[in-house]
């Protein structure tokens, strides 16, 4: 048996639940290995302005802790 006849027996033993754990794994591997998991991946529109907003010295970059950024996004 291969590894991934291996790999594919177990997860398909899994409860659905428990897959995020199996994603969060490989999207680690992924940067740990420099793999790219999602060659097909493509930003849509409004991820791409705003990739490209932030490059060009505009949006607002935020540098306190989450539950700072969660206040904020609360009272906005």
């Amino acid at each position: 048996m291969s590894y991934h006849e291996i790999a594919k027996s177990m997860i398909d033993r899994l409860p659905e639940d428990k897959m995020i754990f199996v994603i969060n794994m490989l999207e680690g591997l992924d940067e740990m290995s420099g793999l790219d998991l999602y060659p097909d991946f493509k930003p849509n529109a409004e991820t791409i302005a705003a990739i490209e907003e932030l490059e060009n010295g505009g949006g607002t970059v935020f540098t306190g802790s989450t539950e700072d950024l969660f206040k904020q996004l609360m009272e906005d």
